[in-house]
């Protein structure tokens, strides 16, 4: 890493800091040289990183001369804590199993009195398990796909679920247990899958009428009151958000047609037999403007916190359908979607990364709020 200026000596860059930052990225990493422990899925530490997106990561934190240290998000994360005694964190952690693994970390920071960035407990326990997280929004009337979770595998289907069906792992993320028989067509095929997934995830299976239109994903940046702590105030719209372009994933092409696999996701973008990403996405207005409506409206019933990423796609009769959330979107810079919307608008990595961390810092009254100049009164 850079070298970064005296913690204590320097003017820090960001007018609400009085001093640098010692910031800890926690993370899990990929480690492919090792074999998989037996009775893990194929695909088991899918949506772990790379390190080298750690060191990208440090990199962006360090141009606005903070320090930072990586600590591995594993079960000696907490006495790492205590010897390193970060400021705050910048936190990317996945996890290390269990229903809610997203919320392990915030859990431990939050009990150690650490900041940290992004979303805290709860969001990231919910926005995990896709069946709750559709049942909160169905509840607050957004719309998703009719859908069922399947315990055992051999519960009655719905009468409104129709086929084709789409079966996918109730609580996993990066397209785990995704591949080309998550479409099932027929009862047989649906019992057969629903029983895969439920005996190799060791989770329930979620059953969901299959959308076979345009898949779409948004990004969502601050919250109501992230003009007194942003670097980039303008980025904000009155309500505090800000909106990144909405983002296509045409599959067409793909080596998976209309499904979005693990393995699709793996692969560097342009890639042979990789979807197309396209950003701003060649839409409608109207679209475009019900999309980014409801990626916002998804975000803050599920009390997302500062960033978020939301994937909807279109049903038959060309309705978008909200499908996921994920409240940890990948940050690999030139590669994970998020990155790919701020850079179609002219967002540098380094200024996306460390908006996040000024927006999760504030949180915890680490910045000073910006003065707000009041408007001058109007002339009569």
């Amino acid at each position: 890493m850079a070298e970064s200026p005296s913690l204590e000596t320097e003017k820090p860059p960001h007018p609400g800091m009085k001093r640098f930052w010692k910031i800890a990225v926690l993370a899990n990493i990929k480690n492919e040289s090792q074999p998989k422990p037996e009775g893990v899925p194929p695909d088991a530490f899918a949506d772990y990183d790379h390190i080298e997106t750690i060191d990208a990561l440090r990199a962006a934190l360090e141009t606005d001369g903070h320090k930072t240290v990586f600590i591995h998000a594993d079960r000696d994360l907490p006495f790492a804590l205590r010897k390193e005694k970060p400021d705050i964190c910048f936190n990317i952690a996945e996890g290390l199993g269990g229903d809610a693994r997203e919320a392990q970390v915030p859990a431990l920071l939050e009990m150690l009195a650490i900041p940290y960035t992004g979303s805290r407990v709860l969001a990231n326990g919910i926005s995990l398990d896709k069946t709750l997280t559709k049942r909160i929004w169905r509840d607050r009337r957004l719309p998703v796909a009719p859908f069922q979770e399947f315990n055992f595998g051999d519960e009655p289907l719905r009468p409104e679920l129709k086929f084709p069906l789409f079966v996918k792992p109730a609580r996993e993320g990066t397209g785990m247990g995704v591949d080309m028989k998550a479409i099932v067509n027929n009862e047989r095929e649906l019992r057969e899958r629903t029983q895969y997934i439920i005996n190799t995830y060791q989770q329930p299976a979620l059953v969901e009428t299959f959308l076979p239109g345009r898949e779409f994903t948004v990004g969502i940046l601050g919250r109501a009151d992230s003009k007194l702590y942003s670097r980039h105030p303008e980025w904000y719209e009155k309500d505090g958000f800000h909106r990144f372009p909405v983002l296509e994933l045409d599959t067409g092409q793909s080596t998976s047609p209309w499904i979005y696999t693990n393995e699709a996701k793996s692969k560097e973008v342009g890639a042979n037999g990789v979807p197309g990403f396209f950003c701003p996405a060649e839409i409608e207005p109207d679209l475009e403007k019900k999309l980014k409506y409801l990626a916002l409206r998804a975000h803050q019933i599920l009390n997302t916190l500062d960033v978020s990423r939301t994937d909807i796609r279109l049903d038959e009769e060309g309705n978008p359908r909200l499908i996921e959330i994920n409240t940890l979107p990948g940050l690999t810079p030139d590669y994970s979607d998020l990155c790919l919307q701020a850079a179609a608008e002219g967002i540098r990595y380094e200024d996306l990364v460390l908006e996040i961390l000024y927006l999760g810092a504030s949180r915890w009254g680490m910045l000073a709020p910006r003065e707000i100049t009041p408007d001058s009164p109007k002339k009569k």
